[in-house]
């Protein structure tokens, strides 16, 4: 009696249902003491204002250590030996050797009393150069565009970025120009500056704290994150999420560099103090997620062991026949769906069973049919050409007319050792055979050519599939003009791996527009033109029978192409390998 009161509630929903009750009280009883969230707020806001006075101070730091650069810069340009050399090349007098030497001099002095500059280059207005002493020119060290930036800035200093040839320095340029001489273009300052001059005084701090320095152009400077810089650079403040971990933007743009400082500051820095509280959040969230996870583990190891198992017997239908399931004890839903699964595999099984046979039947007849078509259609076009061979050919002629026909006839009728299938190069045989016949009814009117790989000789077709395509040329292409016409039967790898391309090609008059739609519609319909002449019988045939050959490949439909004069190309793509597998698995297979 109890047992059967509790078997009645043993079902899915109620295990659920006491499962989640406890986990969401155990849940709603650990947030209710929790008040974390109002005093990291707090926390929050004040390490907020920390971060922002010291990206001041940083961005303070950078201001000073770029002025110190701009004034050594400017005694380098003001300096009047050199505003005096400058002058004589301004005038097109040409500077010696030792007055080159004497400037090196006083660079040095300058560069040997200023902090992080690693060299100063000096040029004329046409880009010579004048220190070091050789003969570079200035376009061979930066592009022509900065040239044109410092121009423009009319003597300010130009940050070009990472030195080309040491990407241990920082390029930038200076305009010069000449005092004497109207404040006009006296040449140009090109200064390489050590990368560590700028490095952030926190990059080696343990908070995981990220500093980024960008131009005004938000091209990188220096950066101590190793990731994509554009979520930084998008951003424009707030909170940013990076490698599941949030971070504190904070940017502060100078007005003297045009630098944009960004600081990424992890939440979690700011939150240090109440090591406390976050000692209650970790345990508890531990404690809870222990509690959730052991009884996810066990609820869903009791519910899901069984589905599965149910899930794999299933999914072994898709190899064949569906099996049985065996009895499993688990709640009732369970058990009642296993028992309900079983009833149907077994009615599923025998109506399988007469289905498949039905279908064998059919499409067994069906390409029986569709051969049956083709051998009436090829017996009379052939007997058509040779009527014209009567008329035109002497008694030799006719006798080999006649043994070449009972080859293509014994071909046509005869049953091959392997049903419908034929070797590539057996096919190829029997065209050869049919346009020996109708050369003698064409003459010198009708040529023909082969094209076919020698390694494809032995692949498996099947039989009279190429041949109706020769024939449809022959007799629609040469036939219907009076000028000489080519046949040409290619068979080559496609450009898929594991396929044939096979093509029959004439340089007869073409298909007209409207025929053309005819044929297309009867290949989609599966008919036949209905007309006198027959054509596009043999071509809705050869279609049909490649949707029956190969069921499972969707790459081996005909395709037709022509035009008015410039003669019709027919092709398909056939697989490589498992040409009789395709067909006859499809059809016996279950």
């Amino acid at each position: 009696m109890m047992f059967s009161k509790l078997k009645k509630w043993n079902t899915l929903r109620n295990q659920l249902s006491f499962v989640f009750l406890v986990v969401m009280a155990t849940v709603l009883a650990l947030v209710s003491v929790l008040t974390y969230n109002q005093v990291s707020s707090l926390l929050k806001s004040n390490a907020e204002k920390q971060i922002d006075q010291t990206a001041v101070e940083a961005n303070g730091r950078l201001e000073s250590l770029y002025k110190q650069i701009n004034t050594a810069t400017k005694l380098v340009m003001t300096n009047n030996n050199i505003q005096r050399v400058l002058s004589s090349a301004y005038e097109g007098k040409t500077i010696d050797f030792y007055e080159r030497q004497e400037l090196g001099g006083i660079v040095n002095t300058i560069q040997a009393n200023t902090d992080g500059i690693f060299e100063f280059e000096l040029y004329t207005r046409n880009m010579n150069r004048i220190l070091p002493l050789d003969d570079s020119s200035l376009l061979s060290r930066i592009d022509k565009k900065w040239i044109i930036e410092a121009d423009k800035a009319n003597g300010g200093l130009i940050w070009l970025g990472d030195d080309p040839r040491n990407t241990d320095n920082f390029m930038a340029l200076r305009r010069v120009n000449l005092i004497g001489k109207g404040y006009d273009n006296g040449g140009y300052l090109l200064i390489s500056i050590y990368s560590n001059y700028l490095q952030f005084e926190n990059e080696t701090d343990h908070t995981n704290q990220f500093s980024i320095l960008l131009d005004k152009d938000m091209n990188p400077i220096l950066s101590n994150y190793e990731g994509s810089l554009t979520p930084m650079i998008e951003n424009p403040a707030g909170t940013l999420s990076l490698n599941n971990q949030d971070y504190i933007v904070t940017r502060q743009t100078s007005q003297v560099t045009g630098w944009t400082l960004i600081i990424l500051t992890p939440v979690k820095e700011l939150t240090a103090g109440i090591n406390v509280l976050r000692m209650v959040v970790i345990i508890s969230g531990v404690t809870g997620f222990i509690i959730f996870l052991v009884s996810s583990l066990f609820l869903s190891s009791f519910i899901t062991r069984p589905i599965i198992k149910l899930t794999e017997t299933m999914q072994q239908a898709s190899a064949g026949s569906m099996t049985m399931n065996p009895s499993v004890t688990t709640v009732n839903e369970i058990n009642e769906l296993n028992s309900t699964y079983n009833q149907l595999a077994k009615e599923t099984n025998h109506l399988i069973k007469m289905v498949y046979e039905k279908e064998i039947t059919r499409s067994r007849s069906e390409l029986k049919a569709l051969q049956a078509q083709i051998n009436p259609h090829f017996l009379f076009n052939t007997l058509d050409a040779l009527k014209w061979t009567l008329e035109e050919k002497d008694e030799d002629e006719l006798a080999e007319f006649v043994i070449a026909m009972s080859e293509l006839f014994r071909y046509t009728i005869t049953k091959q050792t392997n049903g419908d299938w034929v070797t590539i190069h057996e096919e190829i045989q029997h065209i050869e055979n049919y346009m020996e016949i109708m050369k003698m009814r064409f003459g010198d009117h009708l040529k023909w050519n082969l094209s076919i790989e020698s390694q494809y000789q032995d692949v498996k077709i099947p039989k009279l599939l190429i041949q109706p395509l020769v024939e449809n040329a022959v007799l629609h292409g040469a036939g219907n003009t009076k000028d000489p016409c080519t046949i040409s039967i290619s068979i080559e790898s496609a450009e898929i791996n594991g396929y044939l391309i096979v093509m029959v090609e004439d340089d007869g008059p073409g298909i007209e527009t409207g025929k053309m739609k005819e044929i297309q519609q009867a290949m989609l319909s599966g008919g036949v033109l209905s007309n006198q002449t027959g054509n596009g019988m043999a071509i809705t045939n050869v279609q049909k029978r490649l949707e029956l050959y190969y069921p499972t490949e969707p790459k081996t439909g005909l395709e037709i192409s022509s035009e008015l004069g410039e003669g019709t190309k027919v092709w398909f793509v056939i697989p490589l390998k498992g040409e009789v597998e395709h067909a006859e698995n499809h059809i016996d297979r279950r």
